[in-house]
């Protein structure tokens, strides 16, 4: 059964206290066992914004939805189309300081997992290759027919060939690597099916909206939180149920939540400290403190 997708929620009553103080973060990840699980406010200094800050996406952009997917196919070539040029910009990311980061704490011992609602492969660009990719990859392209798996440069190399007149220009990106494109450049766009089975409708190995992550990933994602003494949440509004119910998992079990996001989430009623402060320069801080500094 397909989830109904979450794209907004609204916070009811006053906001709980926030602060701009890591000294509680320091103490907590100081003792080990703590958990990441970050979300698009972690790559916004990489140059991709996220979806429900300030200058988000969602204020000018409904992302494409898993049923609009598979069952328009207006929809899927509207969704290569900008997608062909946005992955450009993608695959161009550099890690930043936030992701540069977590891959220090990591290897100093500080953290027992990396679990990442974002698609844009920028942890383990950074040096995080175990981070567990909730909600999939960009580059990662997969049939829906024979379910076959292929490098997402593979198809951006088909899809070149295929529109070799295609000259869309891209006026702003999103976080799930779609980006504006006026309807008359989309309808000259040409698909491509899957080079293994030769016929079948290929897709991005992302989650979109209204799809339910995959089971296994879904315990995976569980050991770690039943396996750590504290979860860190860094950059994400957790609007969508996939990454909140982690948060409210490690909460009832009693463990540590600390979240570190520019403005209220989703999961603040859950957190024993709420910080609010810009991820690059908080998480370089904490590492500095730590004796985990990046060199």
């Amino acid at each position: 059964m397909r989830t109904r997708p979450t794209l907004s929620w609204t916070a009811t009553g006053a906001p709980l206290p926030r602060t701009t103080s890591l000294d509680e973060v320091a103490d907590v990840v100081a003792r080990r066992g703590v958990v990441v699980l970050s979300g698009a406010g972690l790559s916004t200094e990489s140059g991709i914004p996220d979806y429900r800050g300030a200058e988000g996406s969602l204020r000018r952009h409904t992302p494409m939805t898993y049923e609009e997917f598979v069952g328009s196919p207006e929809g899927r070539r509207r969704y290569w189309a900008r997608s062909h040029l946005g992955w450009r910009t993608i695959a161009r990311a550099e890690p930043n300081d936030g992701h540069r980061a977590v891959t220090a704490l990591r290897d100093h011992g500080f953290l027992s997992g990396v679990i990442t609602q974002n698609v844009d492969g920028l942890h383990q660009a950074a040096g995080t290759p175990d981070a567990v990719e909730l909600h999939g990859s960009l580059d990662r392209v997969v049939c829906l027919d024979c379910r076959a798996t292929s490098p997402r440069e593979d198809l951006d190399r088909r899809l070149r060939a295929a529109n070799p007149a295609f000259e869309g220009t891209a006026t702003r990106i999103n976080p799930d690597g779609d980006v504006e494109l006026a309807d008359d450049v989309v309808r000259t766009f040409t698909l491509v099916a899957c080079d293994a089975c030769e016929t079948g409708v290929l897709k991005p190995d992302v989650v979109f909206f209204g799809e339910n992550v995959p089971r296994p990933r879904v315990d995976e994602c569980y050991r770690l939180v039943d396996a750590a003494d504290a979860l860190l949440v860094l950059g994400s509004s957790l609007t969508v149920m996939s990454g909140l119910r982690f948060v409210r998992h490690a909460a009832k079990t009693g463990k540590r939540v600390l979240i570190v996001n520019r403005g209220e989430t989703r999961g603040d009623s859950c957190a024993t400290v709420r910080v609010d402060l810009p991820l690059g320069p908080a998480l370089t801080d904490l590492t500095t403190r730590l004796g985990a500094a990046t060199r």
